[in-house]
Order: structure tokens, then C-alpha cells, then sequence
């Protein structure tokens, strides 16, 4: 939705701020990108995503918006990356269980200095660089699962043309101009420095770098022009900027003074050209961060700004890395607001991830490939570990011992052992057919309500971005689910036969009932083992990609149903010591102990 206001800049700005919801509302309602309604000296106002009204009459629910960093393609994927696109996909699959239209965006930022060096370190030239390591990145998300709608390269033609249209806009609103800068460089993080923020010998406290002086003659954008409006909208609106104490360091960084920043560079080649000055390319943040928006365009339209826009704008939720949250929080607000933009809704700043209590880099030996974690041990135990063991917004640890233990504990035992368990019992007693319904077999127990509470629990925690916590809710019906067979111990019913032998039937569509619900609640984490569980209880592929949100409501297990043969859902982790070829350690391998199982599940069923 477009239009030309005759407003001033803040009360534009005041109309499309997404904190004045019941403005905007009605704002939207009434703009159907009719172009001469309005007019505003410095160029056009762009509105948010425009919803079309369907026959019923009413509007469909605006899209939820989800993005992750664009990531830099100077060198392969990392865990970090991984770790950011992993909770992002996690948060998508939610929503979607929610019944929502999801947009989920990801990709890869290809313009740069380092881009370029490294693409002549490799002996090939920068696009040849991109194509390899953007495939990379495709390759890997593969691997881990992520169901992504969008995928964006800044290399893209569609890209390029709405970065200079946006560029043109902010030129147009008085916000760019030319000047000398001199000072202090990170290349690492491709930004000038204060002093004051520096560490010893001049150091990037980010990368632990030297910083070098620089001096150049670059375009600038107008950033202290917008210091009282993004204090307004921080103080409006304390969700902008998640966790909270993520949000504090913002309004530090703003409240300490803003500076005008660059946004051009003379000595880089491998960019987008300036729209007024081919001798400079386009600097890294007015490039990659209308990724978010370019990526809306589809293919087949004309690429432009306002179509972007129109197509799903403002991003529900940005997810990023701290040591990027200054250029989200602060930078992307004020450069929207300059171009008549609404603002994304919310901006997450995660944590960093170290390695055995150390931070990870290639220098110190002890980096974290996540092509190797799930090669050895699968994305469902990756994807579990990082998002149940690291609170969401703090920095996390990892190590390998740690790792093991708890994806043992938790998917192989506390669930996996439950389904095959019960499963068996059922086979051997029941012909794995379900004697009643579920809504019917538990009546009379605490156990539904214990369920359902649990569910109520964990739905809050993922609208909450509280992952880990929404993990430990859904972990908790299996372990209710484990002491319920513990305390009835159905085996020894069966052997009484009569009442004993009836009630320990129903026990089992109980307990299977649980195990439904724990695929659908855990599968925007490990999405796999939710189907083979899903599989197991009789349902078809078809079945478990329809499954909503709803469906974790009690009473779905039919009496009649036939459940599959029982088979373990998620094999043991065990570390093989010892030495291979050339001397390396054997990596850790995923090994389903069939034979062990099979023994202990027909232990229990005898027993």
C-alpha cells in the first residue's frame, strides 16, 4: 500500500510506525494505493503489506514475516549461522501449526571487500565465489531441515534494482551527502569505530583486531537526524528490541549521540553501483538489508519498491546476532523512516555459541562445523540440543559429552523407549489395535489434564521465542507419560486378565494419545522424529503435514486404529573410542541398537 501524504515527516512517520497499531489500522483500510490522494514534497510515503479483501468480506490475517541475517559469504557456513537459521525455522513451523500464512526469508549477502579477496585468495572471480559458497549455505539448510519460503542473494537483479530505488528515496528526502571521513576501520565487521568503544591496541572488541585508519571520501546518510525518533519509538514500544536487556544497550547507543554513518565506498568494485555516482558501490547496510524487502518481490513482477512492500512488508520478526544488533535496532529503523518504510515489528538479538566453555575460532583450533554434527548424528538431534539447551537470547555452550547425554536422555529415552514400549505392549496384547477411543480411555485421570496444561504451557513459550522452555514443556508429558507406565504397569495388568487386562488396554491409548500430541508440540524442533512417531501411530506423510496446532487438543486416537509395527524412532548416540585410519579419533556416530531394544522392549512386554 502506497500514497503521497501531505504531512510532515514525523506525523508521516507517526501514520506508519507500527506502535500506533490502531492508526495504522485504519490507515491501511483506507489507502488502495491511489498515488495523487496526497502529496509530499520529498517522495513517496510506502505503506505496509496491503491485504486484499476476499469475497466473504473479510481480510485474511497479514502474513507473519520471519527473518534471518543475511549471511556473508566471505567463507563457508558456521554453527552460528546454523544456530540462527535452526530457531528461525523452529519459529516458522510454530506459525504455521498456527494456521498462519508464513514468509520465512533467509540467504546470503555477496557484495564487499572481503568477498572479493577472498574469492582472489581462491583463485576465482567474486560471482564464481557466491555461486559456491551460497550453495553451501542451500546445501546446508538442506541438511538441518529448514523449510525457508524465500531465498535472497544481494547479487540478484531484482535486489539491485529495489536497493537503488530505495537509495534514490532517502537521496530524495534530504538524508544522503558527500563528505570526507577519516578514522578508525574494523574490516571484519566493515565499519569505522569510536575510540572509546575500542579495547587495547586499537582492537575491535568484536573480532580482537587492530583497527586501521582510513581515510575516504564517501556518501553518508543522515542517521543523528533521526536520534529523538528512534528514542520515541524505543520508549513507545519496549518490545521492538528483544531480549530486554537487549534493548538497553540500544537506548544506550542512542542516547550516547548518533553519528551520520557511511553508506558508499570508492575503493570497493565488487557492489552495486550508486545511482549518482558510478565511481562508488553501495556499502554493506544499504545492500543487505533491503534483503528483507527484495526478497518479497516475486520473480515474475517488475522489480520495485513499492510492489515489494506491498507484497508482505513489515517483517514480523527479525532474528540476529547481538554483534549485529546495532545495525537492525538502530541503522534499518532510521534509514525506513527516511524512506517512508513501516518498521519490522520486532527485532531478536540472540547469543553467541562457545565450545567447551571457550569462544570458538579457527585460530584457537576449536571451531564447530555444523555440516559435521549432522553428518555424525542428524538434524533432530542438532536442531533439539541447541534450541533446548541454550536459552534463546543468551549465549550457549557446547560440548560434545553434553551433547550426547542429553539427546540420549531426552529422544531416545524419555521418548523414543515410551513409543517403542507401549507400542510393543499394544502388538503383543492387542494386535496394535487401540480397544477405545482416547477421549474415552481417559476419563477419570488427571492425566488429559496434566497434558493439556503442559500443551497450553509449551504454545506459550514458542509465541514467547521461549524455545527451550517450550521443549522442556513438551519433554514433560513424556515424562508424565513414563511414570504413568511406571505406576500402572500395564504388563503385569495384562497377565491378571479380566478388568485388569481392560484397563491396562486403555492405559495404552493413553499413553500413545500423549505421544500424538509430543509429535505435533516438538515438531517445529525436530520436525523427522515427529513424523516417524506420527508414522508409528498408523497416520500417512499427508496426515502429519496437515496437522495444526489445533490437533494437540486431547481425543484424536480412535478405537479401531492400527498402529504400525513398533520400531525405534531415534537411535541411541554412542562415542566410539579408540582410533581409524591414520591415527584420527573415530567421530561420534548415531547407532540404533536394535538388538538391545528389541531385547529390553520384550523384557518389559514379558515382564
Amino acid at each position: 500500500m502506497a500514497a503521497r501524504i501531505n504531512y510532515s515527516i514525523q506525523n508521516s512517520l507517526w501514520l506508519l510506525n507500527p506502535l500506533h497499531s490502531k492508526a495504522t489500522t485504519h490507515f491501511r483500510n483506507r489507502l488502495k494505493f491511489r498515488q495523487n490522494l496526497f502529496s509530499l514534497s520529498k517522495g513517496a510515503v510506502f505503506c505496509s503489506y496491503a491485504t486484499n479483501t476476499d469475497k466473504s468480506g473479510t481480510e485474511p490475517a497479514d502474513p507473519f514475516v520471519l527473518t534471518t541475517p543475511l549471511y556473508y559469504v566471505n567463507a563457508p557456513p558456521h554453527m552460528g549461522s546454523a544456530y540462527t537459521t535452526i530457531a528461525a525455522d523452529a519459529i516458522a513451523r510454530f506459525q504455521r501449526l498456527l494456521g498462519k500464512k508464513v514468509i520465512f526469508i533467509t540467504g546470503t549477502d555477496e557484495h564487499g571487500e572481503k568477498i572479493a579477496a577472498a574469492a582472489a585468495d581462491g583463485g576465482s572471480s567474486p560471482g564464481e565465489h557466491c555461486d559456491v559458497v551460497s550453495q553451501a549455505y542451500k546445501t546446508l539448510w538442506k541438511d538441518l531441515d529448514i523449510a525457508y519460503d524465500k531465498f535472497i542473494r544481494t547479487t540478484e537483479q531484482k535486489h539491485e534494482a529495489i536497493v537503488k530505488e530505495f537509495y534514490s528515496s532517502v537521496l530524495a528526502n534530504g538524508d544522503i551527502y558527500k563528505a570526507d571521513y577519516e578514522g578508525l576501520y574494523c574490516v571484519n565487521c566493515e565499519e569505522y569505530k569510536d575510540e572509546k568503544e575500542l579495547l587495547e591496541n586499537q582492537c575491535c572488541p568484536i573480532h580482537l583486531k587492530p583497527c586501521v585508519a582510513r581515510k575516504e571520501d564517501n556518501y553518508f546518510f543522515a542517521l543523528s537526524k533521526y536520534q529523538k525518533l528512534l528514542e520515541d519509538t524505543l520508549t513507545e514500544n519496549p518490545d521492538f528490541v528483544q531480549p530486554s536487556f537487549r534493548l538497553n544497550e540500544v537506548q544506550g547507543w542512542i542516547k550516547s549521540g548518533l553519528r551520520d554513518f557511511s553508506i558508499s565506498r570508492a575503493s570497493v568494485d565488487w557492489g552495486i553501483p550508486v545511482p549518482n555516482d558510478n565511481k562508488q558501490t553501495i556499502y554493506v547496510w544499504f545492500d543487505a538489508l533491503l534483503g528483507y524487502i527484495s526478497a518479497l518481490s516475486e520473480d515474475r513482477d517488475q522489480p520495485s519498491l513499492r510492489t515489494a512492500v506491498s507484497s508482505g512488508w513489515p517483517a514480523s520478526l527479525h532474528l540476529i546476532g547481538k554483534d549485529i544488533l546495532r545495525f537492525h535496532a538502530v541503522y534499518w529503523p532510521a534509514m525506513l523512516m527516511s524512506a517512508g518504510i513501516g518498521l519490522p515489528k520486532k527485532v531478536f538479538g540472540h547469543g553467541f555459541l562457545t565450545k567447551d566453555g571457550m569462544k570458538m575460532g579457527k585460530s584457537l583450533g576449536n571451531t564447530l562445523e555444523p555440516n559435521e554434527l549432522v553428518h555424525n548424528f542428524g538434524s533432530d538431534a542438532v536442531r533439539y540440543f541447541f534450541l533446548k539447551e541454550v536459552e534463546f537470547g543468551n549465549d550457549g555452550d557446547y560440548s560434545e559429552d553434553r551433547f550426547i547425554k542429553i539427546v540420549n536422555a531426552h529422544l531416545a529415552n524419555t521418548i523414543g523407549n515410551l513409543l517403542n514400549r507401549t507400542l510393543a505392549l499394544l502388538k503383543k496384547n492387542c494386535q496394535s489395535t487401540l480397544v477405545v477411543d482416547s477421549a474415552v480411555a481417559a476419563e477419570g485421570t488427571a492425566f488429559k489434564d496434566t497434558v493439556e496444561k503442559l500443551v497450553e504451557t509449551a504454545q506459550g513459550h514458542y509465541e514467547n521465542l521461549s524455545l527451550s522452555s517450550a521443549c522442556e514443556a513438551v519433554l514433560e508429558i513424556g515424562n508424565t507419560g513414563n511414570s504413568y507406565m511406571d505406576e500402572h504397569a500395564p504388563w503385569s495388568c495384562f497377565k491378571q486378565g479380566g478388568a485388569a487386562s481392560e484397563a491396562a488396554a486403555k492405559d495404552l491409548v493413553i499413553i500413545l494419545e500423549a505421544m500424538r500430541i509430543i509429535a505435533i508440540a516438538l515438531s517445529p524442533v525436530t520436525p523427522n522424529l515427529c513424523w516417524r512417531i506420527y508414522e508409528q501411530l498408523g497416520y500417512s506423510n499427508e496426515q502429519f503435514g496437515n496437522a495444526a496446532w489445533s490437533d494437540t487438543k486431547w481425543g484424536g486416537l480412535k478405537g479401531g486404529q492400527v498402529m504400525a509395527q513398533p520400531k525405534p524412532v531415534f537411535g541411541r548416540i554412542e562415542l566410539k573410542t579408540g582410533t581409524e585410519d591414520g591415527g584420527e579419533p573415530a567421530a561420534a556416530k548415531q547407532v540404533a541398537k536394535k538388538k538391545e531394544k528389541k531385547a529390553k522392549a520384550q523384557a518389559m512386554a514379558e515382564a
